[in-house]
């Protein structure tokens, strides 16, 4: 005798729990559809990428811009500035102090000045010697022998004497000449502090002269491979 159908309404409306597999029947995998969410995933993964790309674009054309900014500041730094400043030091101490500087004065004299000496003077004018003595003359059919006499010596006559005195002197003696001046600083109280303006700036100046001047050099280093020359287009005989 046949079993009864189930009802339909019970078949459709209510339908019996799965029963687990028994012993010996395959096991059946049940597929779960997607939810419809992850179907924005792959558009929002690409679209952030896109964006971090162009951030990071932007940011490296920022970055290389800067760096030219700061090669360039460092570049007026290191050469005008710190250079500058150490070179110019080292030429204050090596230089000198010339000039030539006029001397308009009156100087004192007050000294004895001795004589001692043989000369010739001339008389000025007539000079009359008198109670003088006559040696010998003779004139005519008259001869005079040591006898007194006047005698005029007449003006212009030339007298070799023999000088031997002390001339005393005081009197202000004008003085206009003309003095040259040559003063090395660096043999003057002025070294000292120049040498140590030249040590303070120092340290300071090589720092900046080893820090690089360019992206090739920051990169490639003092010594580049031939690879790191081509693509910077870097050699060591750029740097300044």
């Amino acid at each position: 005798m046949e079993e009864p159908l189930p009802p339909a309404t019970h078949a459709m409306g209510n339908p019996s729990p799965p029963r687990p597999p028994g012993r010996g029947e395959p096991l059946r995998l049940r597929r779960i559809s997607p939810r419809r969410g992850w179907k924005f995933a792959p558009a929002f993964w690409t679209t952030a990428s896109v964006i971090s790309l162009a951030v990071n674009l932007i940011l490296l054309a920022v970055l290389l811009s800067l760096g030219r900014q700061l090669f360039a500041i460092k570049k007026v730094v290191e050469q005008q500035v710190l250079g500058g400043l150490y070179q110019n030091f080292i030429w204050m101490d090596q230089a000198h102090i010339k000039t030539t500087i006029p001397v308009s004065t009156q100087v004192k004299a007050q000294f004895d000045l001795p004589l001692n000496t043989h000369t010739v003077v001339v008389l000025t004018e007539d000079t009359t010697l008198a109670n003088a003595r006559v040696a010998r003359l003779t004139t005519g059919g008259l001869s005079i022998e040591n006898a007194p006499a006047t005698i005029v010596l007449p003006a212009g006559t030339r007298l070799p004497v023999a000088l031997d005195l002390i001339v005393p002197v005081d009197q202000m003696i004008p003085v206009q000449l003309n003095v040259e001046v040559d003063i090395p600083l660096n043999q003057t109280e002025l070294h000292q502090p120049f040498v140590g303006l030249q040590e303070v700036v120092r340290p300071y100046y090589r720092l900046m002269k080893e820090l690089p001047d360019t992206w090739g050099e920051a990169l490639c280093g003092p010594h580049p491979s031939v690879l790191c020359a081509w693509a910077f287009r870097y050699t060591p005989d750029d740097t300044p």
